[in-house]
């Protein structure tokens, strides 16, 4: 299996979509390994507490595009690339479009150069599938729990809904890489169409 490489499935949307619920669900369903950004490897951890905490420390716009950038590298390198090497599957609950809408759409950075970063941090490794769990801004907000919501979570909603538009047209301009599913009902709703999206578009594991 070692001569074949792995498909890789991220699986993007706002916080409070679902996104994580279903990500963890599709993994188990493919026998898949399940991983997330940010945060998954040691450094990233330390990473993720840096940019999503809630300090008095100020982070640019810039320099917070720069630590999700290390914090993938640093996935990639050591989670990502190896099981695809290996033959695996792997599902990521966020990968690149992460960037592109939320620092990009969200925080008004320049698309192409981010497009740019984000190439350069994975080493060129791209998910064969994107599956954008798509829900209204609105929907989002009830589901999160603001005491539990991090340092980007936090922010107003007109900059979640630019990130849900962000979304939708990264979504829309790449149809071939991208199947969107509506997240507004039930989890088991959800779940089945994420699977028929996959297995669609993938197949399965082992044929």
């Amino acid at each position: 299996m070692g001569d074949v490489r792995g498909r890789l499935i991220a699986v993007e949307g706002i916080d409070g979509c679902g996104k994580t619920t279903q990500a963890r669900r599709l993994a188990d369903r493919l026998g898949a390994l399940y991983t997330f950004e940010p945060g998954s490897t040691e450094l990233g951890a330390e990473l993720r507490r840096m940019v999503l905490g809630h300090h008095p420390m100020p982070i640019d716009d810039r320099t917070e595009a720069l630590i999700m950038a290390a914090d993938r590298a640093q996935h990639v390198a050591e989670v990502v690339a190896p099981a695809l090497a290996e033959g695996r599957w792997v599902v990521t609950d966020r990968f690149g479009a992460s960037t592109l809408a939320y620092q990009g759409d969200g925080r008004g950075l320049d698309l192409d150069e981010l497009q740019s970063l984000v190439r350069w941090a994975t080493g060129g490794v791209v998910p064969d599938l994107n599956v954008l769990v798509d829900v209204p801004v609105e929907v989002a907000d009830a589901r999160r729990s603001r005491a539990e919501s991090d340092r980007i979570e936090v922010s107003t909603r007109a900059v979640r809904g630019r990130v849900a538009d962000g979304y939708r047209k990264l979504a829309a301009d790449d149809p071939a890489g991208w199947a969107v599913v509506d997240g507004s009902r039930s989890v088991e709703q959800v779940a089945a169409d994420v699977w028929s999206a996959v297995h669609d578009r993938l197949g399965a594991p082992h044929g």
